[in-house]
């Protein structure tokens, strides 16, 4: 078995560290004995469309205006996400795969709209600190991040979101915190994400190569109950 992770320019959106997961997806993976491939997209570069995983990170608003323009220009990552491609996008990367979205001049402008989300920004404090979550779905434990963004983004009615806050503020609307739809991730969970949440690395991995084999890895687990735990 297989596996090959895309990681989309890193340079632009590796503000707060996103690129870890990516390192957190790889090594399950091998722990279970797949063949991972990590392919590092900079800017310039093609996006391949064959890749089982994509993952985009968080950035600042011009790196984040600049990362969107490229994405619709290639194509590469809407074919890819249209075949049932799984994505993970965090903070600025779930605003791009929304439909619409300030650009660094603050103007509306088009995202990629592999979901259904709107990022506005308004005059609200910026959301920062720790960041918890319900998951919307049962096999998922309770989920911790850290946030920082301007941005509010409301879903579309069809849209499920991946928890609901418990502590945080996250989407900004209806206790919402990202979104969860098919293969599709997005969130605002910095930490990284999946170095807090292991379960949740798991799952995405399983979207890309079906079942897994148990793994257990008590570092992992003690990390992501002691946030859970502190949080609580």
């Amino acid at each position: 078995m297989s596996l090959t992770i895309v990681r989309l320019y890193h340079d632009l959106l590796g503000t707060y560290g996103d690129q870890g997961n990516a390192e957190i997806l790889v090594y399950r993976a091998k722990a279970r004995s797949i063949e991972v491939e990590l392919i590092e997209v900079t800017p310039g570069m093609a996006v391949p469309r064959s890749g089982d995983i994509y993952l985009l990170g968080g950035g600042e608003d011009g790196p984040q205006s600049a990362a969107l323009e490229m994405l619709k220009t290639d194509g590469g990552l809407n074919y890819a996400a249209a075949g049932g491609a799984a994505v993970l996008a965090i903070c600025a990367g779930f605003q791009i795969i929304g439909e619409s979205l300030p650009d660094a001049n603050g103007q509306v402008t088009s995202g990629l709209g592999l979901v259904d989300a709107h990022t506005t920004y308004d005059s609200s404090p910026r959301s920062v600190g720790e960041l918890v979550i319900e998951p919307s779905r049962g096999e998922l434990p309770m989920l911790t991040g850290f946030e920082n963004h301007q941005g509010l983004t409301q879903l579309g009615e069809e849209m499920t979101p991946l928890g609901r806050v418990r502590a945080g503020v996250g989407n900004g609307f209806d206790e919402h915190e990202g979104v969860w739809h098919g293969n599709v991730f997005g969130s605002y969970m910095h930490g990284p994400a999946l170095a807090r949440n292991p379960e949740l690395a798991d799952v995405v991995l399983r979207c890309a190569v079906g079942p897994l084999t148990e793994f257990i890895d008590p570092f992992a687990i003690a990390f992501a109950n002691e946030r859970r735990t502190t949080l609580a």
